[in-house]
């Protein structure tokens, strides 16, 4: 399966976060004998990421798994079976499947390592039970959908540093050949310091699961989950996080403000939920540096997702395809880089995890993960209230848009009115 083609002076993210890169040498945690995978978040995404994983190493199982759906469980169990045929990865016994909102203790319980892949908002909670559990993780991005999540992972990002855990997470581009080599280029002064970028996810938009009959509100929103914030927290946080955390990277720096506008244009109907089809934001950096972002969802559209980063020598041009060229502001061509051979970054990412396990080093990457996360829900403030939002004030704000304790019989925080609509974000109101 493929999956879908702060500034340093802050106290909040200075303390938890003082360490920069995200490689440290340990002698800790070292595994010599078979690895047991746990997945949490039975879907597309996670099944493709335990498919990379159980290729990462010869000596890895899957044992246990969760998702509140259980035809999800066994959809995606159907297909690793079918995947691994011949081989002795796949050993989920039926009493390690769960399927209910706590599951994922149990499931977490199981496993050395963790794969992490429900809706976003259950991110923060599942990554805190998984690294006070002492279990090296793979945390599908984003890593939350409000404050009160970024907040909680920082906090979890504490305890990986203090047990020297391994935590990737699935923003790929990090992992890919062509950015990681021609960041070596924009390193050594190729295009001089960039000024300005435009970040770019335009695209026709993604699944929508109409609503069953005596389906109760929240399985609906749970199954609908891209459509509501505190689940998906808008595709600005969901996809075009890449983008942002892209940009971020390469000018070694997070945003301090942004300012912007949104809406729904096509999008409309009630079975969308109350997300956004399309924003436009720019973010500011400290050091003066302009980042114009787009992202769009609307069917009949072109498609347009990658990265320009614009130089006081020269200018960037990314694609997560892996082509990539630099250029002078004459046109000439300064470097380009061929994919032709290289690996999926996508495979990448969990040859270096569980390499890195086996070996006993530590990989960390819940710094730059939390800060870019940051930095797109800060995006989607901006055009959700059409101010412009300050990271210096978004730190002080306390908001939780995911209730504690969810099961079955509970209420989701947004409810249709009577007409089966649901509230839409209106810039000069509040959020």
């Amino acid at each position: 399966m493929k999956r879908r083609n702060f500034i340093k002076s802050s106290s909040l993210l200075s303390s938890a976060f003082i360490l920069p890169g995200y490689t440290l040498k340990s002698k800790k945690n070292i595994y010599n004998d078979k690895i047991k995978l746990s997945l949490v978040g039975c879907g597309g995404r996670g099944t493709g990421a335990v498919i990379n994983a159980l290729n990462a190493d010869d000596n890895i199982e899957l044992v246990s798994m969760c998702d509140v759906f259980k035809d999800n469980i066994e959809s995606s169990l159907n297909y690793l079976k079918d995947e691994f045929k011949g081989t002795s990865k796949i050993q989920v016994k039926n009493e390690n499947c769960f399927s209910d909102f706590d599951g994922y203790k149990k499931t977490i319980d199981n496993a050395d390592v963790v794969i992490l892949a429900t809706p976003p908002g259950f991110r923060p909670e599942h990554f805190k039970y998984a690294v006070n559990s002492s279990k090296h993780v793979f945390v599908e991005k984003p890593v939350a959908t409000d404050i009160a999540g970024i907040r909680s992972f920082i906090e979890s990002a504490k305890i990986v540093k203090k047990k020297k855990l391994n935590v990737v997470v699935g923003l790929q581009r990090r992992y890919q050949p062509s950015y990681i080599n021609t960041l070596k280029q924009v390193k050594r002064g190729i295009v001089g310091k960039i000024t300005s970028g435009i970040v770019k996810w335009n695209s026709g938009g993604v699944w929508v699961k109409e609503r069953l009959k005596n389906q109760s509100e929240l399985e609906y929103q749970m199954r609908n989950w891209y459509y509501f914030n505190w689940l998906c927290g808008d595709h600005i946080v969901e996809q075009h996080i890449h983008n942002i955390d892209v940009a971020n990277w390469f000018i070694g720096d997070y945003p301090i403000s942004a300012q912007g506008m949104g809406g729904r244009e096509i999008r409309k109907d009630k079975k969308y939920g109350h997300i956004f089809d399309h924003h436009y934001v720019e973010f500011k950096y400290q050091n003066g540096t302009t980042i114009h972002s787009q992202c769009r969802h609307q069917p009949g559209t072109f498609y347009e997702v990658n990265e320009k980063l614009i130089g006081t020598k020269g200018i960037v041009n990314l694609d997560d395809s892996g082509i990539v060229s630099i250029t002078d502001h004459r046109g000439n061509t300064l470097y380009e880089y061929d994919p032709i051979d290289d690996k999926s970054p996508y495979q990448i990412e969990h040859d270096l995890l569980f390499k890195s396990i086996r070996q006993g080093d530590q990989i960390d990457n819940s710094d730059y993960a939390a800060r870019s996360n940051l930095a797109s829900i800060m995006g989607r403030m901006a055009t959700y209230t059409g101010k412009v939002i300050k990271l210096n004030d978004v730190l002080k704000i306390n908001d939780n848009l995911v209730p504690n304790n969810l099961t079955w019989n509970s209420d989701p925080p947004i409810k249709p009115d009577i007409y089966g609509n649901y509230e839409i974000p209106r810039p000069g109101n509040k959020m």
